[in-house]
């Protein structure tokens, strides 16, 4: 008699070993579909750099974007860099930081740098801008905490800039992300929104320490009034943000714990 077909083959081994080719070829897909934005890597000048790692580049792939906001096709169609920013390297080698030439709070660079986004509001599942004044949306009430609609806003210098007059939720989410404040005149009028993890609610005020008085009126402002675009959400986080370190030279001294 002849041996049966596979009588002498170990199909357990036969079993990992292809266990651990497919989980090889997995990672390798992974990675590479990782590499669909930031890649091919450039360098602090711009240049793309000599070491790409030991994956390469995937193919280009093209999405079609729901709710009729066209396709993007990755990795070849990146948003670009923004262009000649204020900025000067410290040292010659990569990897040390760069050193802003002008306003940094207002070219939007370093903590207060922003990313070139699409100019366009978030939307939700249905095709609705998520984020939206609550003033608009008689179905949303504040069910616990202070409502801060009518408190003044106080700077980190000290100066009540103006006074909160609405919230701007996340409509999905059921949560507060901005507070809608009105300057008074002397420092700038019209209306800016604070993101709320930058605003601190007190029972008689909204403390907002990034920034100063003198710099609310340069706050980026959002072109509509019931909604805000995810470029306007940047650069409004980033320069509250950027106050943090830069709204005066006594922050970006060395500070002793």
């Amino acid at each position: 008699m002849t041996d049966p077909f596979f009588g002498n083959f170990d199909l357990a081994s036969l079993s990992i070993w292809l266990f651990w080719i497919f989980f090889a070829l997995l990672i390798f897909y992974i990675q590479r579909e990782n590499m669909r934005e930031g890649y091919p890597l450039e360098d602090d000048d711009g240049r793309e750099s000599a070491n790409q790692g030991l994956f390469p580049v995937p193919e280009d792939k093209t999405f079609k974007l729901p709710h009729g906001r066209g396709e993007k096709t990755v990795p070849s169609g990146q948003t670009p860099e923004r262009p000649n920013l204020p900025l000067e390297k410290t040292a010659a080698g990569n990897g040390f930081p760069f050193a802003p030439t002008g306003d940094p709070m207002v070219d939007g660079v370093g903590p207060a740098s922003w990313a070139p986004r699409r100019d366009v509001p978030e939307l939700d599942g249905h095709g609705h801008p998520k984020i939206v004044p609550m003033g608009n949306k008689e179905q949303f009430s504040v069910a616990a905490g202070r409502d801060p609609r009518g408190l003044p806003v106080q700077a980190g210098d000290g100066a009540v800039v103006g006074k909160i007059t609405d919230m701007w939720i996340d409509e999905p989410e059921q949560m507060v992300r901005y507070l809608e404040l009105e300057l008074d005149g002397e420092y700038g009028e019209g209306k800016r929104l604070v993101p709320l993890t930058m605003a601190r609610i007190g029972s008689d005020r909204v403390k907002v320490r990034s920034i100063f008085g003198k710099h609310f009126s340069g706050v980026p402002q959002h072109v509509s009034a019931h909604q805000v675009t995810l470029l306007e959400e940047d650069k409004i986080c980033g320069y509250y943000a950027g106050g943090t370190l830069y709204a005066s030279e006594a922050r970006q001294e060395p500070q002793l714990g």
